[in-house]
């Protein structure tokens, strides 16, 4: 059994994530909360859009797989939002010994998806006790929220990526993580 959202009913669910989202940075703008420190702002040297992975975690990756050509992507969090979704963050490395041009499998084959270019859009999380598959989710637009504008990778270099899914029920906390071209593994979400 798979989950499948139609357009117009996923575009109103993800028009009420954004706005949730921005009231929620906006409360936060304002909190007074200085007993956190602040850490500085950093910007990619990689094109793409989407946050990166988060600072201040633990090394220890939730799951290592590989893929062709030398790629690696390494799971480093997957953090339940109170939105009623899943953020995976993670870095795609080329661990081999040339550049290599990053395969357009990865934004899957829905035409949706793939018209709006490079992307992560065919990663999945799979709920194996629930027996449901969950999608990557996209704006109203129909773009993939997932790092985007990517197209090669040069030897030893690595792109901070993310993904966003539709949150499986509160009681799941063990997914398998897919996507095409790499091995699958087996992720912990928290949160």
């Amino acid at each position: 059994m798979s989950i499948r959202f139609t357009a117009q009913g996923l575009r109103g669910t993800l028009a009420v994530l954004v706005t949730a989202g921005l009231a929620l940075t906006a409360a936060g703008c304002g909190s007074g909360d200085d007993d956190k420190p602040q850490s500085p702002a950093s910007a990619s040297k990689e094109s793409g859009s989407g946050p990166t992975a988060q600072e201040g975690k633990s090394e220890e990756p939730l799951a290592e797989m590989k893929g062709s050509d030398g790629l690696f992507l390494r799971i480093t969090s997957a953090q339940r939002d109170a939105g009623g979704f899943v953020t995976v963050n993670g870095t795609l490395k080329n661990d081999g010994a040339k550049a290599v041009v990053v395969p357009a499998a990865l934004s899957g084959n829905e035409t949706e998806i793939v018209r709006n270019g490079r992307s992560f859009g065919g990663a999945t999380l799979v709920d194996p006790k629930g027996k449901k598959r969950y999608y990557v989710l996209r704006d109203t637009d129909g773009r993939p929220l997932t790092t985007t504008g990517f197209s090669t990778i040069k030897a030893g270099d690595s792109l901070s990526v993310f993904m966003q899914f539709p949150a499986p029920p509160a009681t799941t906390t063990e997914v398998t993580f897919q996507l095409p071209t790499f091995s699958s593994g087996t992720i912990q979400i928290s949160g």
